[in-house]
């Protein structure tokens, strides 16, 4: 018989740091509340338009067939799809999931939804997908190169960057939800059924994510956390991928699953991000802990990696795994670092980037000089302490543009109160 899982129930005490989100704290603020809350009428799809062929796959919420969309010619190349057949979910859970979906679909490396549809006896909902021909990730492992792993770490990027400058966190990044077809060099994001809608100062239950890629706020159960989270999930992925390692926190439950980031990143910055936050660890915990020492990135690095990692491999880990969710780097910044050089330089053999991605970045780069020049206007939030002197969360909307506090969601206005 299987042991019990053990979750931490660490206390958080009262006068402990509380930061929003250090950019795109405030794009609920200028969306109506249609956007983000759960009131959605589906319009359903139908069902006999597609063909189960086979099973890809499953897990708790439902389980993922290949099929055809009978609509298309034989010839049509976008003819396969995916379904995904749902388990019973609350009826707010699926209408979340599907207006994450409409507001994400279609974004720069994200799958796209085709359809939704509905068993007319069982009531059943489905979701349907482009078809990504994906290599497994143990097989990926062996086959990149170290220009592969920055291409797809950047591509993997600008995914959530998107969905962050829309107030969505994915709340579950890892190799199962990042479909890679390397053939095509082509990358999708999948799987919003964990993502949620970001808003300052809310608290969110801390049992999401997978458990090798959960972020050590998760772990600590501090539940105001950000978008930060996925980037937690990115540093993972690229650490497996740079390392050779299927998974690089391989946890029994959540409790090792600490132990295991503690064996890498040491105890002192635990302690520190605890005593930051206020968080009075679980005992069992704290005891498992004890005291570690930090291990060096180069510790890693063996006759099979080491074609795949640099200095600037480990500098770019190094602000991706942080304890402190606050101080990570958000998508928008990582995007800058030098580690992606290569990948922004065009180097042979790399599909040059789609005109959107193009602009994007162009954006990116000009909002990085505006904020090195002092210009007003640069898009994220500062770094915020809610109820700070000022009264508000420092800095303005995604848009740039400022939103008055009565527009902004319950959450949102508590968190940027005057305390």
């Amino acid at each position: 018989m299987a042991p019990p899982k053990r979750y931490p129930k660490s206390n958080r005490r009262k006068d402990g740091l509380r930061l929003v989100a250090r950019e795109h704290a405030t794009v609920l603020l200028c969306k109506p509340t249609a956007y983000y809350d759960d009131s959605l009428n589906v319009s359903w799809g139908n069902q006999d338009q597609y063909e189960v062929t086979r099973q890809l796959g499953k897990g708790k919420y439902g389980e993922v067939y290949e099929g055809i969309n009978l609509r298309l010619g034989t010839r049509d190349k976008d003819r396969i799809c995916v379904i995904k057949v749902m388990r019973p979910v609350k009826e707010h859970r699926l209408r979340r999931e599907v207006k994450i979906l409409q507001h994400v679909s279609g974004g720069p490396n994200i799958v796209r939804l085709l359809d939704v549809v509905r068993d007319p006896e069982t009531k059943t909902p489905s979701f349907v997908f482009d078809f990504v021909d994906a290599m497994p990730f143990k097989e990926l492992l062996a086959a990149v190169t170290d220009l592969d792993v920055r291409y797809y770490i950047f591509q993997l990027l600008i995914a959530l960057d998107y969905c962050h400058a829309r107030g969505i966190m994915h709340r579950d990044v890892k190799p199962g939800n990042v479909l890679i077809d390397h053939s095509k060099r082509e990358l999708k994001l999948i799987d919003w059924g964990l993502a949620d809608f970001y808003q300052p100062g809310k608290e969110y239950p801390v049992r999401v994510a997978t458990r090798f890629y959960k972020g050590p706020e998760l772990l600590v159960d501090i539940k105001d956390y950000t978008y930060s989270l996925d980037v937690w999930g990115v540093g993972c992925m690229m650490a497996a991928l740079v390392f050779k390692k299927p998974v690089f926190f391989r946890g029994e439950d959540e409790f090792d699953q600490l132990v295991k980031v503690v064996r890498v990143l040491g105890t002192d910055g635990l302690y520190a991000y605890c005593d930051k936050y206020g968080v009075e660890l679980d005992p069992r915990l704290a005891q498992l802990c004890g005291y570690r020492a930090r291990v060096a990135w180069r510790k890693f690095v063996n006759a099979d990696n080491s074609h795949l990692v640099s200095p600037e491999a480990f500098d770019l880990l190094d602000r991706l795994l942080k304890y402190d969710h606050h101080e990570r780097l958000t998508c928008e910044e990582a995007l800058q670092h030098a580690y992606f050089d290569p990948v922004r330089d065009g180097l042979p053999g790399f599909k040059p980037l789609p005109e959107p991605m193009a602009q994007m970045l162009a954006a990116l780069e000009a909002r990085r000089l505006q904020h090195e020049q002092g210009v007003a206007g640069s898009s994220g939030v500062g770094d915020g302490d809610i109820g700070g002197s000022n009264g508000s969360a420092a800095g303005g909307s995604a848009a740039g543009a400022s939103c008055p506090p009565s527009a902004a969601p319950a959450a949102a206005q508590e968190a940027m109160a005057v305390a």
